[in-house]
């Protein structure tokens, strides 16, 4: 409470504070030497992201063998993986390139809210991906019946209502917090948790709304997923034929890598005790799980799915043919 009480004194006298206007976010690294190489690095992270994911958007749009449940989400998680890269990306290129690297308070709030919607919708639409799976393994008899068009736009659509709601409820109250310096933000994004560091006002009412739906959207989102996956593992261990457990294993261990990936990095950077704090880690984790793993998405899927390379395959035949 001791930090609190003294930001809570510190708003007390404000007269002679100055309200902060901007932010200058402190980026990967502080090295000018690094910089030009970082901004190719990134850069091509960037391309790889959009070409990756619109890649795959595209070639589920294009063939009528992919238009199931699995690759509509697929095609949702794409569309989100771009979203999630270009929230943050675009804003460190900029920053690798120029002398300050600062963010307005306005664009760093929205930064804040965007990443909150497209993190909440991308764990969401994971779920979502896990139960469908669940429904094709463990009930396949019924699985037409259960995921149908109407169920899986529903679906869809309450991942994004639910993550409206989610960014909304943490966006208030940071609106409320006073801003008085310092005003380098330990990221390269305007991450909430990084946001709040630099309040001088009490965070108690935005750190404790924080942890909270943090904690209800993650533990409801991943008991979806581990649950699905328990049934999962046990119907196919219940698989006599080795070929058949190979199969069965093949449709969802993608999505699997990418859970793994995904939850283990975010779970990690917002849920670990303050006293395991570590600036370096921190961006280490942010980096992968925003920018990292939207990239690697579009490329452990086509590996390792034999019907997206042979779609992927046509689409590149029709394109040359052209």
């Amino acid at each position: 409470m001791g930090q609190e009480d003294q930001r809570f004194d510190e708003h007390l006298d404000m007269g002679n504070q100055t309200t902060v206007s901007y932010f200058v976010l402190s980026g990967v690294s502080s090295e000018p030497q690094l910089q030009p190489f970082l901004f190719v690095v990134f850069l091509l992270i960037y391309l790889l992201t959009v070409v990756g994911n619109g890649a795959i958007m595209a070639v589920i749009k294009a063939d009528p063998h992919l238009h199931t449940p699995m690759y509509f989400f697929l095609f949702h998680l794409s569309f989100l993986d771009i979203c999630y890269s270009s929230v943050t990306v675009p804003m460190m290129l900029q920053n690798f390139v120029r002398d300050k690297k600062t963010i307005s308070l306005h664009g760093c709030l929205a930064q804040m809210s965007l990443i909150l919607l497209v993190a909440c919708t991308e764990i969401f639409m994971l779920s979502a991906m896990a139960y469908d799976r669940y429904a094709a393994i463990c009930d396949p008899l019924h699985y037409g019946g259960t995921m149908t068009k109407q169920i899986c736009i529903r679906l869809v659509a309450a991942a994004w209502l639910i993550s409206v709601l989610y960014a909304m409820i943490n966006t208030a109250p940071v609106l409320h917090l006073h801003f008085c310096g310092p005003k380098e933000v330990n990221n390269f994004s305007c991450e909430l948790p990084s946001l709040l560091e630099v309040s001088c006002t009490a965070i108690i009412t935005s750190k404790m709304t924080f942890l909270t739906s943090a904690m209800i959207v993650s533990l409801t989102s991943f008991s979806i997923t581990l649950v699905s996956y328990i049934c999962i593992i046990s119907t196919i261990l219940r698989i006599r034929s080795a070929k058949g457990r190979s199969k069965a294993f093949s449709t969802c261990s993608s999505h699997l890598t990418v859970v793994v990936l995904y939850y283990g990095a975010a779970l990690f950077r917002y849920l670990r005790p303050s006293s395991a704090s570590s600036v370096v880690l921190d961006r280490l984790f942010s980096i992968q799980y925003s920018i990292l793993t939207p990239m690697l998405n579009p490329i452990i899927y086509s590996l390792r799915n034999r019907e997206v390379k042979a779609a992927l395959g046509n689409l590149l035949g029709k394109m040359q043919g052209i």
